[in-house]
């Protein structure tokens, strides 16, 4: 059977923080188990590929920047299939599955994604496996999880019907109509679970309808109004999410006593300096209702030497309510270890990636 073969596609990521790079690593990993060879690149590196020839399946991983931007590494590759002059059948050869990563809290869901779905549609590329869209208001993992398992089963029906197309296995060509029938069924299947999204707006409203008074008023009189550490707000308290397996552990935490003492914040930075600059100018990113706020600020730096290059970060502290925190570490049951500072380090050996 042609499944007997390893059969190679073309695997592009275009990340801006290494998610994506690190969920298609992921995807490479996986293909050898299931008889499948992956030629992974960046969707930068085009002297390494390319999709006007490509004969084999392709999957791209993309993530979004910004207020709705491809990730820096994929900016030349957009305005190149942007190109006004290119023709409506320039990829009609081509047979594609995308997977995009964004946060519906934005004002433009995925939209790095939505950008070279949409242009490659125009330029005649034909989908092999529906377009998903992770959503990390929710949580990635909720659509990324089940695309990837969705996906073996797709790319092993484009190679099977490449076969028959090309005549080298008869067998496959008279493979009985149940058989297909079965496929197209898990197929849909795979669709329907990587196409997760959030509950209808009407349909909860319908269903709020249907319960009875005291339910209604019992609702509305438990619900906080304010997202908090330990208490979702609508949406997602009104959403019904499939939540995946528990992955194998990777991390592991060890808590150490301070004996009462209180570090100072330098200790608790591994790498790099501590400054303290002024904040000039925040902007919110994100819409009002938002369950996350994330803003967009400008720091003055002026008055400050060091030196940096570009790919290196900074990071915020910031302090958290107190009655939340210890809440939280009841729920955990690690009220006796609240004034104990935490090592976490990814564990040696570990298969996860990023």
């Amino acid at each position: 059977m042609c499944c007997d073969l390893k059969r190679r596609f073309l695997l592009l990521y275009a990340t801006q923080k290494g998610q994506a790079k690190a969920i298609a690593e992921e995807i490479c990993q996986q293909a050898g188990a299931h008889g499948l060879e992956a030629d992974m690149y960046c969707i930068s590196e085009m002297d390494k590929y390319n999709l006007e020839t490509e004969k084999d399946p392709v999957v791209i991983v993309i993530s979004t920047t910004g207020t709705g931007d491809p990730p820096d590494t994929a900016r030349k590759f957009v305005r190149k299939i942007q190109d006004k002059t290119l023709p409506p059948d320039h990829f009609a050869h081509l047979q594609y599955g995308l997977l995009g990563l964004g946060d519906s809290e934005y004002t433009f869901f995925c939209n790095g994604g939505k950008t070279v779905d949409r242009r490659l549609q125009e330029l005649g590329a034909q989908h092999f496996y529906d377009t998903g869209l992770a959503d990390d208001c929710v949580g990635l993992e909720l659509v990324v999880d089940p695309w990837i398992d969705g996906l073996w089963l797709a790319l092993k029906e484009v190679f099977l019907l490449q076969k028959e197309k090309e005549g080298m296995n008869s067998d496959a060509v008279s493979r009985s109509p149940s058989a297909a029938l079965h496929v197209g069924h898990e197929l849909n299947l795979s669709s329907e679970v990587q196409n997760l999204k959030l509950e209808d707006e009407r349909v909860r409203s319908s269903d709020v309808l249907t319960q009875k008074p005291a339910d209604i008023h019992h609702v509305a009189s438990t619900r906080d109004t304010e997202p908090s550490l330990v208490h979702s707000v609508p949406p997602v308290s009104q959403s019904a999410l499939n939540i995946p397996a528990l992955p194998p552990e990777y991390i592991d935490v060890q808590f150490q006593d301070t004996h009462g003492e209180n570090p100072h914040l330098s200790s608790l930075i591994s790498e790099g300096k501590i400054f303290e600059v002024p904040v000039t100018k925040a902007v919110q990113l994100t819409r009002g209702d938002a369950i996350k706020t994330a803003l967009l600020l400008e720091l003055d730096t002026a008055d400050t030497v060091f030196d940096y290059q570009p790919g290196d970060a900074f990071c915020v502290i910031c302090p958290n309510n107190v009655s939340e925190v210890e809440e939280l570490l009841q729920i955990l049951g690690l009220s006796d270890k609240g004034e104990c500072f935490v090592c976490v380090n990814v564990k040696q050996g570990t298969k996860k990636k990023g």
